[in-house]
């Protein structure tokens, strides 16, 4: 873990920043947009939340990665997502901060550069838990006077609580005071949080679903790529190499590299969506 954080902040001095853009008033409510240079009009946008155990972490985790940089060569504009964090927010409050963002880059679209018809939502790990979220229970879109369909994907990497009582039940001991003080003890409170208890359509259109060799991580992914798939809503589900803390890391730090096994299986996705 501390290698990681070294490398992370090593990543966020190195690589260029992106924009300052505020979506609320509080100082988390930022997200960072780069830029795509395209010569046939305005350019898809991939939007990212961050991981942290819904707790930690910010926008700038994305500064310098691989998924930036690999977003804008290929075309694709890219944002990544700040959110108020717990336990000064909750879970529903940082759920809407992720709709809340969508819907000030649909606002501002022509002058970004951004084709609003052809936006994906991606997360890791909480930030994929929240993704999820925004893209299955529509009443957060809905608050942000957009719908499901204003997303025309959304990819998920190594992300958890997609069942939030399953989660907390099965999760171990490595993360379930932290489970708990982001969902609570209220069943239905963790079902409300739980994207696969509303994988009921409406969704967004589509779900690609990546994870890597987590036995609780693949379980989680596999049930709700089901639950989707039950109510009609395309979703690929697949695994990847890698166990543990490394792992679960390594899917969010090396997308984007061209030889880390998920990038072309991104890539792959991002071209049927944006097509």
């Amino acid at each position: 873990m501390k290698r990681w954080m070294e490398r992370q902040q090593q990543q966020q001095q190195s690589g260029p920043a992106g924009t300052d853009i505020a979506y609320g008033e509080d100082p988390l409510q930022h997200l960072d947009f780069w830029r795509a240079t395209r010569k046939d009009g305005a350019a898809p946008l991939v939007i990212f939340v961050h991981g942290g155990g819904w707790e930690k972490g910010d926008k700038e985790m994305a500064r310098g990665s691989a998924k930036v940089s690999h977003s804008l060569e290929r075309g694709y504009a890219f944002a990544s997502v700040g959110y108020r964090l717990v336990p000064s927010a909750t879970v529903e409050q940082q759920a809407q901060d992720v709709a809340d963002a969508i819907a000030v880059l649909v606002r501002q679209a022509a002058t970004l550069g951004i084709d609003s018809r052809r936006i994906v939502l991606m997360g890791h790990s909480a930030g994929a838990h929240l993704a999820a979220l925004v893209g299955t229970d529509p009443r957060y879109l809905d608050h942000a006077h957009l719908r499901t369909d204003a997303l025309k994907g959304v990819i998920l990497l190594d992300g958890a609580a997609y069942d939030v009582p399953r989660q907390i039940a099965e999760g171990g001991t490595f993360m379930h005071d932290r489970y708990l003080e982001a969902f609570g003890s209220d069943p239905a409170r963790q079902q409300a949080l739980s994207p696969t208890f509303h994988a009921a359509a409406p969704n967004a259109p589509s779900f690609l679903i990546l994870h890597v060799a987590r036995a609780d991580g693949t379980a989680q992914s596999e049930q709700l790529g089901e639950a989707l798939r039950k109510a009609g809503t395309p979703a690929e589900v697949q695994g990847f190499a890698g166990s543990g803390l490394k792992g679960h890391m390594a899917i969010n730090r090396q997308l984007g590299e061209k030889d880390y096994p998920a990038t072309p299986v991104v890539d792959a996705y991002l071209e049927r969506v944006f097509a």
